[in-house]
């Protein structure tokens, strides 16, 4: 039950930190984003405590947020730590990629150092991977522009399952820090900006002061920026790019002047370019580059006036999403794929069966709906229908007019009417249990795999090869009928008994299938129990042959 929990629970823990990554864009000020950051630590990442050291214009990190203890909030919170100190941490203990972790075994050594410190009491560790009191462990964070000059360090204290993160949790805190350093350059180029354009709006002479102060912003800022033309034929052409945009779309800015935003755009994308408000607007979507391939950034809108009453243009941060966006499919893919055979997993499964399905079982009288809405289309669109045959009332028929879902329903297997239906098929291997028994699990384990390609490659694109668990497969297929399912079952199962040569061996599973179907009104899990029943019947049945055989 662990096992099939664990994509439930991963897919969990990259929600939480997604809505913690999520929250650092909507703090509105430096100070805030530093406490977001912290905050984040806490709630959306399970560690009991968060602290946030940034580095002063001196060198030195001053502690500039901490979550987790008011009391230690209250007593910490603004000491400074020097950054020789700092270095000296950064370069002990164990390195985990980006991060450095040093051990309770190790970090007696800087008790009594100047940097600030506070740790969860508890008691002695008793297994090896337990969390120890006096373990720390620091999420360097570096400005954003591909250097490493350091922003800050997150530090943090005690998961909240007692033990040390990890993979899982350590890519999750070394990507939050990334996240983490771009949103805290941002505030800072945010309330830079702010105050320049406080400036403009006090006095005349402080205009001038102002707009290369903006200029220099706006030239110089680590991350992409844009200014675009509003209203008028021309709306939405580029007049001014810095160049951090032409790097990271690879075209000069000559070229740029070319273009608006809608050019650049993917075209599955164009879509949420256009609803994104002209002021204040913000999307993430992919943009062109000048080798053709596509770039996934996070556009941010504004809207500033060259003068007191002159034209408005529109004012487009541009950032560079596109690892946290590998991240966020990696994390996905992860959570619903099989890390063995790369095949949809349980959970995946089970989330593309429940997409087909309703809950209202199909009925003649939907049957006889859907051919109107066929036949008539939008033409209908405005007719209001009375659908009493299954006591609904006042309200379209399910799968009618109004309702454009397509009832799944399940071939007679008796007499062939043409119905076509998502078939379900299930795939116990015979024999696998022996091959590991004699083999080992690595041969068991190469046989898996060997019968998961094997599978996919006598299906149609569109239909879905699943690892439901151990040695048990499950295959969809759409728009069959009884006799296809049949056919197909022989297919896969004359796909998988061929010897299959693991380590210079030749060893052999058969396959034994169950042929389900997918119906609006049955769950989920009726439908695969449905599908596994007919397989332990095939094989009880297949089972009495060979003792008649024999």
């Amino acid at each position: 039950m662990e096992a099939e929990s664990e994509p439930y629970v991963r897919l969990a823990t990259m929600r939480q930190l997604h809505q913690a990554v999520a929250d650092l864009n909507t703090a509105r000020s430096l100070a805030d984003t530093l406490q977001t950051v912290a905050d984040g630590i806490v709630t959306g990442l399970g560690y009991e405590l968060g602290c946030v050291n940034l580095v002063r214009p001196d060198g030195d990190l001053v502690i500039a947020a901490f979550a987790g203890n008011a009391a230690a909030e209250a007593l910490i919170t603004g000491r400074v730590g020097s950054r020789a100190s700092w270095e000296r941490r950064l370069s002990m203990g164990e390195a985990w990629d980006q991060l450095r972790f040093i051990p309770h075994t190790e970090g007696w050594v800087l008790l009594d150092d100047d940097v600030p410190q506070w740790h969860t009491e508890g008691p002695e560790p008793r297994f090896e991977d337990e969390w120890h009191p006096l373990d720390r462990l620091y999420a360097p964070m570096y400005a954003s522009g591909g250097g490493r000059d350091l922003l800050g360090v997150i530090s943090v204290d005690r998961p909240r399952n007692g033990r040390r993160p990890g993979a899982w949790g350590r890519e999750a805190l070394q990507m939050y820090a990334s996240q983490a350093a771009i949103a805290i350059s941002n505030a800072r180029l945010r309330a830079n900006m702010q105050r320049a354009l406080v400036r403009l709006e006090r006095e005349q002479q402080a205009l001038r002061a102002s707009e290369e102060s903006f200029r220099q912003a706006f030239e110089y800022a680590p991350s992409g920026m844009a200014i675009a033309e509003m209203g008028g034929d021309q709306h939405g052409r580029l007049l001014r790019t810095n160049d951090a945009l032409c790097r990271l779309l690879g075209r000069p800015a000559s070229v740029l002047r070319r273009y608006s935003f809608a050019d650049l755009v993917h075209p599955e994308d164009i879509g949420t370019l256009l609803r994104t408000s002209a002021e204040g607007g913000r999307a993430e979507l992919r943009l062109s580059r000048r080798d053709g391939t596509y770039l996934w950034v996070s556009l941010r809108n504004s809207v500033v006036a060259d003068t007191a009453d002159g034209p408005r243009f529109l004012l487009t941060h541009v950032e560079d999403i596109e690892e946290r966006k590998r991240h966020e499919l990696n994390l996905a893919h992860r959570a619903s794929h099989d890390a063995l055979t790369g095949l949809p997993n349980s959970a995946e499964l089970k989330s593309r069966i429940g997409a087909r399905l309703c809950e209202r079982p199909h009925s003649p009288a939907a049957t006889a709906i859907e051919a109107l809405d066929a036949a008539y289309g939008d033409v209908e669109s405005s007719l209001t229908h009375s659908y009493q045959s299954d006591g609904y009332e006042g309200e379209a028929a399910p799968g009618g007019l109004y309702d454009h879902h397509v009832h799944a329903l399940a071939p007679d297997a008796e007499h062939d009417d043409g119905t076509k239906g998502l078939a379900v098929l299930f795939c116990d291997l015979d024999g696998f249990k022996s091959i590991n028994d004699r083999f080992g699990h690595h041969t068991g384990d190469a046989v898996l795999i060997e019968v998961a390609r094997r599978l996919s490659h006598c299906v149609r694109d569109g239909d879905t090869v699943a690892r439901l668990g151990g040695d048990e497969f499950v295959v969809l297929a759409d728009g069959l009928g009884a006799a296809d399912a049949a056919d197909l079952a022989v297919r896969l199962r004359n796909a998988i008994i061929p010897p299959i040569r693991v380590d210079g061996r030749a060893v052999r599973v058969g396959a034994s299938f169950g042929i389900g179907w997918a119906e609006c009104g049955m769950s989920v899990e009726e439908v695969l129990r449905s599908a596994d029943q007919r397989m332990y019947v095939e094989k009880r049945a297949r089972s009495k042959v060979h003792r008649r055989a024999g």
